[in-house]
C-alpha cells in the first residue's frame, strides 16, 4: 500500500512540474506566415526579414523578460502562397505546433480570414498587410487582432493631401486597381481632394496584373491633369511607371504613385524614377529629414538590419519588425503569454508605443496611428543617385488621427 502511495505521488508532483513548464516556458514560438512563392514572394521576403530581425533583437538581449525569468524565441516561418485553403491549413498547423502568436500575410483577404479564426480562439495576431477599410469597422477585427499597417484609405488619403496641400496641385487624374485595395486608396484620394477644392478631371481603373496601360495613359494624356495619381503597387506599378516614361507624361504633369517600395524604386530605371512623387511607409535614410528622433530611431533600424541583411530595410521589413516587437513588448508588459491579458497591456497607457519611425499609439479599432504614417518621398535620377540604394529625397510626412478614417465613420 505503501508503494502505492509513493508512486501516486511521484504520478502528481510530476504532473504538477509538466504544467508548471507549461505555463513557465523557457523557450516559445511565434508564428511568420507569409506568400514566399507566387506573386508577392519579393515583398514577402523583406517582411520575413523584419520579422526575423525581431526575433534576433529578443534573443541577442537573454530573451523575452518575463517574471519567471528570460524566454527564448524561435520563430516558425511557412509560405501561404497567397491562398485561403493553404493560409488557413498552415495557419492551424502553426496553431497545432503551440505558436503564442502570429504575425504576416501580404495577401489582405488572407489576413482577414485568419482574423476570423483569432475572433473565435484568441491568439496575439498580427497582420502586416494593408487590409481594406472595412475589416476596421467595429466587430470586424478580433480583441487580439493589432495591424501594424492602416487601410489603403489612409493610403489614398495621405496622397490626395500631399499631392493638393503640400504640391499645390489642383486638377486629377486618378488610376484606381479594381478591387477594395484600389477603389478604398480612390476613396481617400477623393476626400483629400475635396478638402482641398481640387478637381477630379479623369478616373480609370484596371485590373491587378495589368502590363499595357497605354489607352489608360492616352486618357491621361488627354485630361490635362496637372497631377496623375495611380494605385498600383508592386510589379503593376513598376510596368505603369516604365510606360509613363517611355510616353514622356513626367514632363506634362506631375506623377504620383500612392504607395511605393524600395523593390518598386529597384526595378525602375532611374530616369523612369526621377521626379515620381510617392507616398512610402518607411525609408531608411531620414538623415535631412527635420525629425531628429524619427531620423535617429530609423538610423538605429537601418543599422541593425543591414547588420543581418547587407542591405537597407524596405516599407515592409519595417512593418513587419514594428508588428513583432509589439507582440514581445505585449508578452513582457501582460508578464503572460495569455492572448487577452496581451491584449489589454498594448491597449494599457492610451496604446502608446515607439516605433523605429517614431511614436504610436493602438486606436480603438486596433489600428495604429503613427506621428509619421508615411513618407513624401520624390525620386531620384541617375544623376543624384550615389549607390543603388539611394532611391529618394525625403521631401515631407502624413501623420496623426487626422489621417485615418474617423472611428465614426467605422462604426465606433
Amino acid at each position: 500500500m505503501k508503494k502505492v502511495w509513493v508512486l501516486l505521488a511521484y504520478a502528481v508532483l510530476s504532473l504538477v512540474t509538466v504544467t508548471a513548464q507549461a505555463a513557465d516556458p523557457s523557450k516559445i514560438k511565434v508564428g511568420i506566415l507569409l506568400p514566399l512563392t507566387g506573386t508577392f514572394a519579393a515583398v514577402a521576403e523583406t517582411q520575413k526579414q523584419g520579422a526575423e530581425l525581431a526575433v534576433d533583437v529578443i534573443n541577442k538581449r537573454g530573451g523575452l523578460n518575463m517574471p519567471w525569468g528570460k524566454v527564448a524565441v524561435e520563430g516558425v516561418v511557412g509560405d501561404d502562397e497567397a491562398k485561403q485553403d493553404v493560409g488557413v491549413r498552415r495557419y492551424r498547423y502553426m496553431v497545432d505546433e503551440g505558436v503564442k502568436g502570429l504575425g504576416g500575410q501580404t495577401f489582405a483577404p488572407l489576413a482577414y480570414a485568419i482574423n476570423a479564426m483569432v475572433s473565435k480562439n484568441p491568439l496575439p495576431y498580427f497582420p502586416v498587410c494593408v487590409m481594406a477599410k472595412e475589416a476596421f469597422q467595429k466587430g470586424k477585427l478580433a480583441d487580439t487582432t493589432f495591424a501594424t499597417a492602416y487601410s489603403p484609405w489612409t493610403v489614398g488619403y495621405m496622397a490626395g493631401k500631399s499631392a493638393t496641400q503640400e504640391l499645390k496641385k489642383k486638377r486629377i487624374f486618378f488610376l484606381a486597381r479594381s478591387d477594395s485595395f484600389g477603389w478604398d486608396i480612390r476613396d481617400g484620394v477623393y476626400a483629400a481632394a475635396k478638402e482641398a477644392g481640387a478637381e477630379i478631371v479623369g478616373y480609370d481603373e484596371v485590373s491587378l496584373g495589368t502590363s499595357d496601360f497605354t489607352t489608360v495613359l492616352q486618357k491621361v494624356r488627354a485630361a490635362k491633369p496637372d497631377v496623375f495619381i495611380a494605385a498600383q503597387f508592386a510589379a503593376d506599378a513598376v510596368a505603369l511607371l516604365k510606360q509613363v516614361h517611355q510616353m514622356g507624361l513626367g514632363k506634362e504633369m506631375t506623377i504620383f504613385n500612392a504607395f511605393t517600395t524600395n523593390v518598386v524604386a529597384k526595378g525602375l530605371p532611374p530616369e523612369a524614377l526621377e521626379g515620381v512623387y510617392a507616398m512610402h511607409y518607411f525609408y531608411y535614410d531620414l538623415s535631412s529629414f527635420e525629425d531628429k528622433a524619427a531620423a535617429k530611431s530609423a538610423a538605429e533600424f537601418t543599422a541593425l538590419f543591414r547588420a543581418k541583411y547587407k542591405n537597407p530595410p524596405d516599407a515592409y521589413a519595417a512593418i513587419a519588425y514594428i508588428a513583432y516587437m509589439e507582440m514581445f513588448r505585449g508578452f513582457e508588459s501582460a508578464k503572460s503569454f495569455d492572448p487577452t491579458k496581451v491584449a489589454a497591456a498594448l491597449r494599457a497607457n492610451k496604446g502608446e508605443f515607439m516605433t523605429v519611425k517614431g511614436q504610436a499609439n493602438w486606436r480603438q479599432d486596433q489600428a495604429a496611428v503613427y506621428k509619421h504614417a508615411a513618407f513624401l518621398v520624390k525620386g531620384k535620377g541617375p544623376k543624384e543617385q550615389k549607390n543603388e540604394w539611394d532611391l529618394f529625397h525625403v521631401v515631407g510626412s502624413q501623420g496623426g488621427d487626422s489621417v485615418m478614417p474617423s472611428l465614426k465613420s467605422l462604426g465606433y
